[in-house]
């Protein structure tokens, strides 16, 4: 049986010494500029630019002197639409509905990719589904049968895992982006891709992962 579960990716832009307050959900915070510190279960968490944080219970994030733009991926479960409470402004880039098997053992992860100028990911599917936000470069991105998107900087989107997916990064500059994925706990410390053609893992140009938060979640 599956849920009823969204993935949602909001920007928040944070005064200097600003405050956002954050119900109990399975979320990550990625610090795309400035820096922040998490208060959470009692214990404050400092967390700089390009890095991340991973939690589900009730946090405060409090920006530094110079403020800070955050990505921040939360999975709400239901209609569980508790409210955030903060001093800043905060607009949502994407959010997608999610199919989670409401007895499977899940994990979110989010990680960061960096492409080599002309880099490419060969047709591939992955084994959950997940929101991607571009930080730098562009990216030519095709899912299924639809016809292929620019990503530009800011620019977010969703795989499912299932649909196979070709990604062309930009031939002149360096790209990356950052995502997370709800997959399952099995596959911890592993990786999620399936290629499409088998042979096509030994291919492609060259890109590197970063891993920020590999951690299981509970769905009940």
């Amino acid at each position: 049986m599956t849920s009823n579960d969204t993935l949602r990716l909001c920007e928040d832009a944070l005064p200097s010494d600003g405050r956002l307050a954050l119900p109990p959900r399975a979320r990550v915070i990625y610090v795309k500029r400035g820096g922040v510190v998490v208060a959470s279960a009692g214990r404050d968490s400092r967390v700089a630019e390009d890095q991340a944080w991973h939690g589900a219970v009730a946090c405060s994030v409090t920006a530094g002197s110079g403020g800070a733009t955050l990505w921040r991926w939360e999975l709400i479960r239901g209609a569980g639409a508790a409210e955030d409470s903060h001093a800043g402004t905060t607009r949502v880039l994407l959010e997608h509905a999610i199919d989670l098997d409401q007895g499977g053992e899940y994990l979110m992860r989010a990680d960061r990719v960096d492409f080599a100028p002309g880099g490419v990911a060969l047709p591939h599917r992955h084994r959950g589904g997940g929101i991607r936000c571009l930080v730098a470069g562009t990216l030519d991105v095709t899912v299924g049968d639809r016809p292929a998107r620019r990503i530009a900087p800011g620019g977010a989107w969703f795989e499912s895992g299932r649909e196979p997916v070709l990604a062309v990064a930009s031939k002149d500059d360096a790209t990356s982006f950052i995502r997370v994925a709800i997959l399952p706990r099995e596959i911890r410390g592993r990786t999620s891709i399936i290629y499409v053609n088998p042979s096509d893992a030994e291919r492609g140009r060259p890109r590197t992962y970063t891993v920020f938060v590999d951690e299981p979640i509970a769905l009940d």
